[in-house]
């Protein structure tokens, strides 16, 4: 009975042993975990690299790890990553999130922008935790346009290629060659060019000359013509003037002319016209005289007509 009882009292001993040697170790591991909060952050972008346990950093220190990783189920476009960060790390409104990727294929999160005296970000979100923002690294910006840059380097390389073909390097040879020997011409001319310069700029002296003697002579035309005075345009409105009091003039002899004119057309003209037509008729007459004197004699004239001789 006594060998029974000591192994109650050994078993009790070693299982309380055991649960305070669990709490020690729960104790330890909270003391080395400090509280944290859960965050959720939703990617419309790839997250490869991602992975449960991944690191999460706030300026570069590791303030938390990623929890969970999934589609979201409302909008499958976006990525829902929820991590759990230290308590004592200030989540605040202005911080956002991005991938920060590597050539390694190791990418974790980075927090940052988080503005002094701004209220932490504590309202909840779709899935029930607050939502911090996101925002497009450099890095990962480059990393996830990574593959049109590389079909675009491929496009180049093969027009490079098609641009340095053996033909067009043998032409390219041609044009260095030819633009050689118009560089030789050139500097065998060069005494040639240098007297011809010298006579061009002789010639836009000329020019400059002639130019300010034409600026002269437009000056003196246009004292000419706009001078108050002398000037062309003066003369020609006096001319003008003198133009128009001569047709005044003119217009007033005409109204005084007009009742004669109009006399002269009502009597005088048809009372002319009838002795113009009765000189037509006497002169006729007269002709007529004129021809029977001829054939008969001036017996026309004295008498009847002749009676004809007659012979015994």
């Amino acid at each position: 009975m006594e060998t029974r009882a000591n192994y109650i009292w050994v078993g009790a001993v070693t299982l309380a042993l055991l649960i305070g040697a669990a709490l020690l170790i729960v104790w330890i591991a909270r003391l080395n975990h400090p509280e944290q909060n859960r965050y959720d952050i939703f990617f419309k972008q790839s997250v490869d690299g991602v992975t449960k346990g991944s690191s999460v950093s706030f300026s570069g220190v590791p303030v938390g790890q990623v929890s969970q990783i999934a589609l979201w189920e409302k909008d499958p476009e976006f990525v829902r990553v929820r991590i759990t960060v230290n308590k004592s790390v200030p989540i605040l409104v202005g911080t956002t999130a991005s991938l920060q990727g590597s050539f390694t294929g190791v990418t974790t999160i980075q927090l940052s922008g988080a503005v002094k005296g701004a209220p932490p970000i504590t309202d909840p979100g779709p899935a029930g935790v607050p939502e911090i923002p996101t925002k497009r690294s450099g890095l990962g910006e480059l990393l996830s346009s990574a593959p049109v840059l590389l079909e675009r380097l491929t496009n180049l390389t093969d027009r490079l290629s098609i641009v340095l073909s053996d033909k067009n390097q043998k032409a390219f040879s041609n044009i260095l060659a030819n633009t050689d020997r118009l560089s030789a011409s050139l500097a065998a001319t060069a005494p040639d060019v240098k007297a011809t310069l010298d006579e061009l700029q002789n010639t836009i002296r000329q020019a400059n000359y002639t130019l300010a003697s034409f600026e002269k002579l437009s000056d003196s035309a246009n004292d000419a013509l706009n001078d108050d005075h002398k000037g062309l345009i003066r003369q020609m409105h006096d001319t003008l003037k003198s133009a128009g009091t001569a047709a005044a003039s003119l217009q007033s002899v005409l109204d005084e002319a007009r009742p004669g004119v109009r006399q002269l057309n009502e009597r005088t003209l048809p009372a002319a016209e009838s002795t113009i037509r009765d000189l037509q008729v006497t002169t006729h007459a007269l002709r007529d005289l004129t021809d029977q004197m001829k054939d008969r004699g001036l017996g026309t004239l004295i008498g009847g007509p002749q009676l004809p001789d007659y012979k015994h």
